[in-house]
């Protein structure tokens, strides 16, 4: 039996991939002069779903605890990392679009906030469970 839930585990892995989305974001507006740069983009919400299953289609369950869980294995997301088809090559070569990147890097930033500010409620529904709510 874990402490935490598939929703617990799906947050933590949204913040992880939403900072690597920072980091992507961030090196493309960097490199937004740099001739012959092309913008990467990163996408991980559908493998996320996947694997947590938010629809409920693919649900199974176990019954005895040698059998193998199906679903809720969000550690082992894995995003698709790519050159950005949607950029439009620049003279020099360069792909990113300056305002589309500095939009995707505000509302990653929202999206991250958020998702923490879940997580935190959680641990503090946790922390109250534990204390008995005294």
């Amino acid at each position: 039996m874990s402490l935490f839930d598939k929703t617990t585990s799906a947050l933590q892995t949204s913040l992880n991939m939403r900072q690597l989305r920072h980091n992507i974001t961030s090196s493309n507006i960097a490199n937004a002069e740099t001739p012959g740069y092309k913008a990467q983009k990163l996408d991980f919400e559908e493998a996320l779903a996947r694997s947590i299953d938010l629809d409920g289609l693919r649900g199974m369950s176990t019954t005895d605890e040698n059998h193998y869980a199906v679903g809720g294995k969000t550690a082992s997301v894995r995003p698709d990392i790519y050159a950005n088809p949607e950029g439009a090559v620049n003279n020099d070569g360069n792909s990113v679009d300056l305002e589309k990147e500095m939009s995707a890097l505000s509302e990653n930033a929202i999206l991250y906030k958020t998702a923490l500010q879940l997580i935190n409620k959680k641990m503090a529904a946790l922390k109250y469970a534990a204390s008995e709510g005294r």
